[in-house]
């Protein structure tokens, strides 16, 4: 007697490759791991807290924490964490950020400026994975005031959910976004030549 096939299994399947899929378009980098240890009757009990940030190399990007007795099952918690608070940065040309901005977490302080094709990333370790991760190839950035990789991820997504493109800013303005582009065209036009006539002078003198 034939089986009749149980439609089911296949939905469980379909849903696991879907999951797969999910999973294999993002990027995650391990910044920091934490031990501590506690003590105890019997001496001391370690576990450990991982911090992780998580990507789809498009715009999208997130961070999490997890603690657990083992290195593994940290790290698998930060991820899910930093999976579930993913937040959408807009980017100018899929390579940098729209303008500069500034963003702060307890005692850190970050400033993140755009850069022209070709800078590269410059920023330190935690903030470099948090660009790296988002898709960013071009943008310049400084961190004062705080060295902790924690109070620094913070720091640079509470500057990365102030972004805001020209069609985000005309829709707030009831505009169009070619008056917000070239206002801001005209603008880096008159600061280039301000630098160049800053030049000129300097060389004549």
């Amino acid at each position: 007697m034939a089986r009749t096939p149980n439609p089911g299994s296949r939905d469980r399947g379909g849903d696991r490759r879907n999951e797969r899929e999910r999973d294999d378009e993002f990027v995650d980098k391990l910044v920091h791991i934490n031990r501590v240890a506690k003590v105890v009757k019997g001496g001391r009990r370690f576990a450990f807290a991982a911090l992780v940030v998580v990507g789809d190399g498009k715009g999208r990007v997130g961070f999490g924490t997890g603690k657990a007795r083992e290195v593994p099952e940290a790290i698998r918690k930060a991820t899910e964490q930093a999976k579930r608070g993913l937040v959408r940065v807009p980017l100018r040309e899929g390579r940098t950020l729209h303008h500069d901005v500034k963003g702060h977490f307890g005692a850190g302080r970050v400033l993140l400026r755009t850069a022209p094709a070709g800078t590269g990333i410059i920023a330190g370790g935690p903030m470099r994975a948090v660009f790296e991760t988002m898709g960013v190839q071009d943008v310049v950035a400084k961190c004062t005031g705080t060295t902790n990789p924690y109070n620094m991820v913070k720091a640079t997504f509470d500057a990365l959910e102030s972004v805001m493109s020209p069609r985000m800013v005309a829709a707030r303005r009831n505009k169009k976004v070619g008056d917000i582009v070239a206002r801001r065209e005209s603008s880096m036009g008159a600061v280039g030549g301000a630098v160049g006539g800053e030049a000129a002078d300097a060389s004549a003198d």
